[in-house]
């Protein structure tokens, strides 16, 4: 066990206090309180607490040993960054935040690393997330570097005031050169994966606009738009009309194989969003050199 006498200013909550002294997520610290692993002042702590100026907090160490793997905390490619905001290009396979099963290192990781003031900002183990982006998937994403960014982000896409664009590539050709898909999405009760159902039959409300920037004999390059932000809507929706996306292994019909290309060939593209002093910035991620290799290879196949 080890004892630390604070020093802040202010009174704070005990979880936001030990995070940002321990780089660490605040969900790992309200774990750690509900186990019983932290005291104040030699009594229990509570996962509301607030702590002041001299206060002791007594700790489990061992509590805070993650058992992820050796892997190194991947260094953030930043875009653009200010006293508000990171704009980065997020690779593929680097999950945003923890998940139930995952021992690899995260983005959030990544940022408490850089930038440990992020501890205070968001929702406790996803701090400065303001949107996701799957974990197979690449591109640009925006994170709020403090508590009023955070909500004001929040609110732009509460109301659908930010606009995101994605290279998409897709299973067979289309037949149209763009439409809309209006297809509520809701979670399937039978494999866990999201199901895009008609109008009539309930879900959230989704819509993804696309346009076909190139097409090949048996696959087609889509420029995605998204209104809504549901959890995999992009491949649910492109499942639902029959055009799975390349390398999905969770989106398609069962017994057919994708090609397996070590991810989905889906790209957060530009993000265009309102900055806190109101201009308004468009940020780009280029192709990576993977998907670009990926569409030499695809007329011969």
């Amino acid at each position: 066990m080890k004892t630390v006498k604070l020093s802040q200013q202010e009174p704070q909550r005990l979880d936001i206090s030990l995070a940002q002294m321990l780089n660490i997520s605040r969900n790992r610290v309200q774990k750690a309180i509900k186990n019983g692993a932290i005291l104040v002042n030699n009594k229990p702590a509570t996962v509301k607490q607030q702590v002041n100026t001299n206060d002791l907090i007594t700790y489990d160490e061992k509590f805070f040993i993650k058992t992820k793997t050796n892997k190194p905390v991947p260094k953030l490619n930043i875009i653009y960054e200010d006293e508000n905001i990171l704009a980065i290009n997020k690779p593929a396979n680097l999950i945003v935040h923890d998940a139930p099963g995952n021992n690899d290192p995260t983005l959030v990781d990544a940022l408490l690393a850089y930038y440990p003031p992020i501890a205070n900002v968001g929702e406790p183990g996803r701090e400065g997330l303001v949107h996701r982006l799957d974990k197979a998937a690449s591109g640009v994403m925006i994170i709020a570097k403090n508590q009023d960014t955070f909500q004001f982000l929040k609110q732009q896409f509460k109301n659908r005031e930010i606009e995101k664009h994605y290279t998409v590539l897709v299973e067979g050709k289309m037949q149209k050169t763009n439409g809309t898909i209006n297809l509520p999405i809701e979670r399937s009760k039978n494999n866990g994966r999201m199901a895009a159902k008609p109008l009539s039959q309930g879900g959230k409300p989704a819509i993804t606009h696309y346009e076909v920037l190139q097409s090949f004999p048996h696959h087609t390059l889509l420029d995605v738009k998204i209104e809504t932000g549901r959890t995999h809507q992009i491949r649910a929706h492109m499942f639902a009309i029959g055009h799975p996306v390349v390398g999905d292994t969770l989106y398609r019909q069962r017994g057919l194989k994708p090609r397996d290309i070590g991810r989905i060939f889906l790209h957060a593209r530009t993000i265009s969003i309102t900055l806190p002093n109101q201009e308004r910035k468009t940020f780009t991620a280029p192709l990576p050199k993977d998907l670009q290799q990926v569409l030499q290879e695809i007329p011969q196949i």
